[in-house]
């Protein structure tokens, strides 16, 4: 720009000094000259203008990219730092689930045990059951009621069959039924044994027995002395207990449901220490550590 702008002054300093020496011809050749070089100069100024404009237009759009291309590298590493922590964690969580899976699995072969312990009990049970049932006589049957109640052995008796009337001696028919009773109790070795006296609910008025309490609790003292004594059954094995009138299984408003609650049952249960044993080799719950 200022080139031209010296160009047009010498131009015009030499034709104001030439005016005299130059022909009319010469002068508008140097006039059209000038007007031509003005037109040139308005052109490259407005180029000059929407260039600069147009850089200027670029020069924000690459602000505009470099922003985007920071904010995009700043999400890239925020997703890397997640994907960081989400794999840190899957790590931990795949060790959690391992131990978790042993857990499951040791408690998995505890409860077989439990369950193999039960099935053979019960079927032991049924043996038992079936075994005295069939050793009993017709007319024993109806003094002697037998049953499997929840893994446990009833084997309940009249006290018309077992007792002297009014009294807690053993009667002498009651001796071949006690022997196939203790038959079984010595058969089957593994069992514990609750001998459980049961009354009415008629006072006692005996001289040396106080009440009910004391007439159940003799009756099964007898009990558990004659299958030690007479029938040679570990007394280790054996426990006395009495209920008194407080364990009916009939009403005592009838003299049949008096009758029924007369009775002395024999509790034949599997040893306690087999299934403690059981519970002792519980497995052990370890920590899971928590996930981070």
């Amino acid at each position: 720009m200022m080139k031209y702008r010296i160009s047009i002054l010498g131009l015009l300093v030499v034709a104001v000094l030439g005016q005299s020496c130059v022909s009319t011809k010469k002068y508008k050749e140097l006039d059209a000259n000038y007007t031509q070089l003005q037109n040139s100069t308005r052109d490259l100024s407005v180029k000059y203008q929407t260039t600069a404009q147009a850089l200027a237009v670029a020069n924000g759009r690459v602000s505009s990219l470099e922003d985007q291309l920071k904010s995009e590298r700043s999400n890239v590493k925020a997703l890397q730092d997640a994907l960081d922590k989400c794999l840190n964690s899957s790590n931990q969580g795949s060790v959690n689930i391992s131990k978790l899976v042993d857990e499951i699995n040791a408690s998995n072969r505890y409860i077989q045990q439990l369950v193999n312990a039960k099935s053979k009990s019960d079927s032991l049970n049924m043996v038992l059951t079936n075994n005295l049932t069939r050793s009993l006589s017709p007319q024993e049957t109806q003094d002697v009621d037998v049953k499997v109640l929840k893994g446990v052995v009833y084997i309940s008796l009249s006290d018309n069959m077992l007792y002297k009337s009014g009294s807690y001696e053993i009667s002498d028919k009651a001796g071949a039924t006690l022997s196939k009773i203790a038959k079984i109790i010595t058969d089957y070795s593994n069992y514990d044994v609750l001998i459980e006296g049961n009354t009415d609910n008629v006072p006692i008025s005996q001289k040396n027995i106080r009440n009910n309490w004391d007439l159940s609790a003799l009756r099964a003292s007898s009990v558990v002395q004659a299958l030690q004594n007479t029938y040679q059954v570990d007394p280790k094995r054996l426990t006395a207990g009495g209920r008194g009138e407080y364990n009916p299984i009939a009403d005592n408003s009838t003299p049949t449901g008096k009758a029924q609650n007369r009775r002395t049952q024999i509790i034949i249960t599997p040893k306690l220490d087999q299934f403690m044993d059981l519970i002792g080799k519980a497995p052990e719950q370890q920590p899971i550590a928590p996930q981070k």
